[in-house]
């Protein structure tokens, strides 16, 4: 009974990517009930079954229990394990899905990870890989996490509804991360992004990136588009068309947006210029907000910050969003760590919304299963 009784419980299937990240690193273990208790086709959906799977290839001696209509799922984490796997992702939600929390989790194995991600890269619900690769691998750099070991490759491109793509992520392991201050976003200096199109016809990236450069160059001369027309066995199983932008400043900070064409079949079709424009207008929103972490990497530097050495973090975030918010809360079950958070209004004109400045004393986390060489 008093092993039972130390247990985190929780309810609804909200947020369970974050609950599972933050039991592995934490290794406390975990009851979430009443998953969709009430709904017709009650439990565990397909994709998060699958993240389920994958945290478990991820760690050795894990302990999953979930009872029979998925509602119930006890889980008591194993040691972060890594090395060389493959997996493949449910085509109901991107890779981006599974990726975003193999990133938390990636530094703090015993071996070096290495894995093959196949499903849907880019969809219109997850962050895409193409956003993660140009975001989310310079956040892990400002840790100390670096190499030339540390990427994200995309062999094959997938698009929703039967994916068919497939990526590599390879990351080091770190026995402690560097603490961080990060408060000055500079000023935006350029701008790059990758408009794809797979199984369309090659003049939907060409069209997109005219309709972007026709925003953009208002405001920037060095903008420069990658056109990227997957053929054959790289263009995955269905047809389909984006592009992800990123605007990067003086100091570093790397702001994203993108956009993707509707699934075959679902939806009214969009025309390569609508999409174009949209992007640019989302990636100009995008800088509006500011902060120093965009939009959708902020509980990945947060979590990086409170498992830093016990030294003082401070980062400079535009406006938190919902995710960010219950992920502080989390941060605060799991690790017992509190975030002080002050807003800062825009001082002078044009300096777009209001930011929040994050400070924290970092846990002194340290990687007990990396092995000693």
């Amino acid at each position: 009974m008093a092993g039972e009784a130390q247990y985190l419980g929780y309810a609804g299937c909200n947020f369970l990517r974050q609950r599972l990240v933050l039991a592995t690193l934490s290794g406390r273990p975990l009851k979430i009930r009443k998953i969709r208790a009430k709904e017709e086709n009650p439990g565990l959906r397909d994709f998060e079954a699958s993240f389920i799977r994958l945290i478990d290839k991820v760690t050795n001696g894990s302990r999953i229990e979930i009872n029979q209509t998925g509602t119930t799922l006890y889980y008591q984490p194993g040691l972060l394990y890594g090395g060389s796997l493959e997996h493949d992702c449910s085509p109901s939600r991107g890779i981006g899905y599974y990726l975003e929390s193999l990133l938390c989790l990636a530094p703090f194995m015993k071996h070096p990870l290495k894995i093959v991600l196949r499903g849907v890269t880019n969809d219109q619900v997850d962050p895409s890989v193409d956003v993660l690769k140009a975001t989310a691998l310079p956040v892990l750099k400002k840790f100390g996490i670096d190499g030339e070991n540390l990427e994200i490759k995309i062999n094959r491109r997938g698009m929703p509804p039967k994916g068919g793509g497939e990526i590599l992520f390879t990351c080091p392991v770190r026995k402690v991360l560097r603490s961080i201050q990060f408060t000055d976003p500079g000023k935006i200096k350029r701008i790059r992004g990758t408009a794809y199109s797979v199984r369309v016809s090659p003049q939907m990236a060409n069209r997109m990136v005219e309709s972007a450069r026709g925003i953009l160059n208002k405001f920037l001369p060095d903008i420069y588009i990658y056109t990227d027309h997957m053929k054959g066995v790289g263009s995955g199983r269905s047809p389909g068309f984006g592009m992800c932008l990123t605007a990067e400043t003086m100091n570093g900070t790397i702001l994203s947006a993108e956009l993707a064409s509707n699934p075959q079949g679902q939806g009214a079709a969009v025309l390569p210029e609508e999409l174009g424009q949209n992007c640019a207008k989302l990636l100009l929103e995008e800088i509006y907000r500011g902060g120093c972490v965009g939009s959708t990497n902020q509980s990945l530097a947060l979590l990086l910050m409170s498992l830093g050495q016990r030294d003082v973090s401070k980062v400079l975030l535009g406006p938190l969003s919902p995710y960010t918010i219950e992920f502080l809360r989390h941060l605060r079950s799991f690790f017992q760590i509190m975030f002080k958070i002050e807003t800062k209004t825009p001082e002078e004109e044009h300096v777009g919304g209001e930011k929040v400045l994050m400070t924290c004393v970092g846990i002194g986390f340290s990687n007990l299963s990396k092995t000693m060489r």
